[in-house]
């Protein structure tokens, strides 16, 4: 019964989704709260859900992939609704939703949702699993932002003005979004990463082995931009190569709350 929270959260980013494409095309797109109203509404109806399975499983509703997808996907409405209003009100909720939707209609279509039987609850290691995951989220939105990047640069290069470069954010700002996100996220994910430690968690494995990596390819891209040691475009470009390496190994660390 609860999944149709989500079958309305989903709706709610097809929305918005929907009417920007309809208003760039129709060239009548301007930052509005039509957007912002429906990603929202999104996000509200995934709280529901997610409040509901914890009810269910009496945890925190990360116990399969089937709930990592849904708390990633929620966890980056969360990252979007907090940055400034510039952005909530631009195109970046537009590049938002598709992603968001994407993540939510794999939950929904695939068979992951399998329950399995949880040890002792650890507050600890609760923590640990929900910050990780809201870390993959302020990422997610980094890569969001480094699409804008490469997307206006490349539009900025061959000289044409359409609607879709007159409503992005600044190239320079979305270079400085792209570089508080990727600090968000990494210090996030090393947060989550000392609440492992104090929870006991084992450092070895591949569960580890995967999130270690995907910690010092985030630390790296982020100290490479901090001293300028890349151009923004190959900044952009990692931010959303390595968020696209953290998809494909989410599986191998989907039950992250495990002890």
């Amino acid at each position: 019964m609860e999944r149709y929270w989500l079958v309305a959260a989903s709706f709610c980013f097809l929305l918005s989704f929907g009417h920007t494409l309809f208003a760039l095309g129709s060239g009548t797109f301007r930052p509005a709260r039509f957007n912002l109203a429906a990603m929202a509404g999104g996000f509200v109806f995934e709280s529901i859900f997610l409040y509901q399975r914890g009810q269910i499983v009496q945890t925190c509703p990360i116990t399969n992939l089937f709930e990592v997808l849904v708390f990633l996907s929620w966890s980056i409405v969360l990252i979007y609704l907090l940055v400034g209003p510039a952005y909530r009100l631009s195109l970046m909720g537009a590049f938002t939703s598709p992603l968001v939707l994407a993540l939510l209609m794999l939950a929904l279509l695939a068979p992951v949702d399998i329950v399995t039987p949880r040890g002792a609850h650890n507050p600890w290691i609760e923590f640990h699993a929900a910050l990780s995951i809201i870390a993959y989220g302020a990422f997610g939105l980094a890569c969001i932002a480094g699409i804008m990047y490469l997307v206006q640069e490349r539009q900025l290069k061959s000289g044409r003005v359409s609607e879709l470069l007159l409503n992005l954010p600044p190239i320079t700002d979305l270079g400085a979004i792209n570089g508080r996100l990727l600090f968000t996220g990494f210090l996030l994910l090393t947060v989550a990463f000392v609440a492992g430690l104090a929870a006991g968690i084992a450092v070895a494995g591949i569960k580890a082995g995967v999130s270690f990596a995907i910690w010092t390819l985030y630390g790296t891209l982020l100290a490479m931009d901090r001293m300028r040691l890349l151009p923004t475009r190959r900044i952009a470009g990692g931010s959303i190569a390595i968020f696209i390496i953290a998809l494909v190994t989410l599986p191998s660390v989907s039950h992250l709350a495990a002890p």
